[in-house]
Order: C-alpha cells, then structure tokens, then sequence
C-alpha cells in the first residue's frame, strides 16, 4: 500500500491518466470513428440513377430502391430531385451512348451507376467482354466527373442467388474492377453485390418465396433487395444506423408499395357464385377478390409487426 492506494490500483489511477492525456493530444476526431459523418447530399441537390432494368424498377414501382433513397433522405429533412435513367436491358455500352441524352444533359449533382448484370448475363454476343466493359465504364466515370457529377459506383447483384455458378464468377471479375475503380477515380463505392452476398449468407434457412430471398426470378430486387439496395447506398452517403432505422419506419408505410401476385382454383359453382356477387357489387370479379384479399390481409397482419 502506498498512502492508502494499493499498487493495483495505483496503476490503473496511471493507465487511465495516460489514456485521457492521450485522447487530448489527438484530438476529438480520434473518438469519432464509430460514429457516421454528416450526409453528404445537402436539400436542394439532384441524383440521376443511371442503370438497366434493376434501376428502372427501382423507379417504376413504389417501394422500388430509387423512391426508398429519395424517402430515406427525405425522413432526414434531406429533398433531393430524382433524375430516374434506368433502361431495361441495357449494358455498359448502352448507357455510355445515352449517357449525355439522359444523365449530362439534366445536370445532376449526384449519379449512382449500377451497371454490370447485364454485361454478364446476356452471354459473348450480346453482352460485353471484361476489357470493353472496363472501358465503357472508365468513360462513363471520367464523362460525368469532367462535368462536376459525384458519382457512386454499385457493385453488381448477383444473376441467381447462388454467388457460386458459372455467371456469378464471371461477374465478380466485373465488380473486382468496380472497387479497383472506384478508389483509382475517388468515386463512392456502394457494395450492393458483397452486401446481397452476406445478407444471402444469414438468411440461408429463412423461409424462401418462389425460392428466392432478396429477388423476385434471381435478378430483379423483391421488396427485402430493395430495401437493401437502398441501405446500402444511403449508408455510403453517411446515413448512420439511426437514420436508415428512421427511414425504414417511413418505407415501412409507403401505401400500394408492392405488387403481390396470387392465384386460386375454382370450382364451377364457386366461379358461379363469385360472378352474381360482383354482379351485385357492380364491379369485376377482379376487383371483388382484391377488396376480400385487402380485408384478410388487414385482419391477418394487425398483429404481425413489420420486419
């Protein structure tokens, strides 16, 4: 004991001067790296959403990716201007010829590039080798960044939700240059292909529909890939953990958001019965069996807490 201090604790009395004086001479910063700086998109700004159909649908449904950024951003007091420039189908070399007709021309501050699946998936002929992809993207970057756009690189999502056939190790070459890209020109890097990879990964026995878990056929997003693809970029822009919480409270009620394909067999006295009761209603059967289904869809998630 040393005047009432034991040794112990004498030195821990050290160890915890040392850390304070530490953190003083470093400044403020050192302690700040758990913790997301501020949102690079400021109110008033606009992002153009260059890309093939993930995109397009991104922007032609409601609870597509592209609305979930606007909104995510908006829940933060953060209004930006969409610039939608997805086209289904398209490849690198598509989206570099139209890149002035639908991207430079609208003078957007910001640009996502989502870009690669098709380049793939549309095989030798019809789809773009690595080299000439290489350079139709490097164009694509080096144009929109001579005329003042932040541009945000997106790893390619998978073509089937397997990371391992045939297509997938193809098209991890293509991301591969992505990231290498991405750093090279100072670009932001939206790694939606290594997050859809993980995701994959810890929903490996969740229920599957259609056998699927983040996409509708293995390619296009279903309601879970949206808002993944949508994270992910809003995380990149600086969102922290509860901001994207703050915004998934606001996806979470986005009415008439999804499309939800459903069928039934009749018999012919319930087609029968079916018909006269619409009939009555003066409506279609179609519009009979959607109201029934919006009834029992209330009744049966009022106690069943959105994910």
């Amino acid at each position: 004991m040393m005047n009432g201090v034991s040794p112990r604790l004498a030195l821990l009395m050290r160890m915890a001067l040392m850390l304070i004086a530490a953190l003083a001479l470093a400044g403020p910063w050192s302690v700040a790296v758990s913790v997301a700086g501020p949102v690079m998109v400021r109110s008033g700004q606009s992002i153009a959403f260059l890309g093939d159909s993930i995109t397009a649908n991104g922007w032609n449904e409601r609870g597509g990716y592209v609305h979930l950024v606007v909104l995510g951003l908006a829940a933060q007091g953060i209004v930006v201007k969409p610039i939608p420039a997805g086209i289904s189908g398209n490849t690198s070399k598509d989206m570099l010829a139209r890149l002035q007709r639908y991207v430079l021309s609208k003078r957007p501050d910001w640009m996502t590039l989502s870009c690669g699946v098709n380049d793939v998936w549309h095989g030798p002929v019809n789809g773009v080798l690595l080299p000439q992809y290489e350079r139709n993207i490097t164009a694509i970057v080096d144009r929109a960044q001579a005329a003042g756009i932040h541009v945000i690189i997106l790893t390619a999502t998978l073509i089937g939700e397997n990371p391992n056939n045939p297509a997938n190790r193809k098209l991890a070459r293509y991301n591969a240059f992505l990231r290498k890209l991405a750093d090279q020109k100072n670009c932001l890097l939206a790694d939606v292909g290594a997050d859809e990879i993980a995701r994959l990964t810890l929903l490996a026995h969740a229920p599957r529909l259609n056998k699927q878990l983040l996409t509708m056929d293995g390619v296009h997003p279903n309601p879970w890939g949206n808002v993944m693809f949508a994270k992910v970029i809003l995380r990149t822009l600086g969102l922290n953990h509860a901001q994207l919480a703050l915004a998934q409270k606001k996806w979470n009620v986005i009415p008439r958001a999804y499309w939800f394909h459903w069928s039934t067999m009749l018999s012919l006295k319930q087609y029968n019965s079916l018909r006269a009761s619409a009939a009555r209603q003066h409506c279609s059967m179609d519009v009979l069996l959607n109201k029934a289904l919006g009834h029992a869809l209330a009744r049966l998630l009022s106690n069943t807490p959105a994910r």
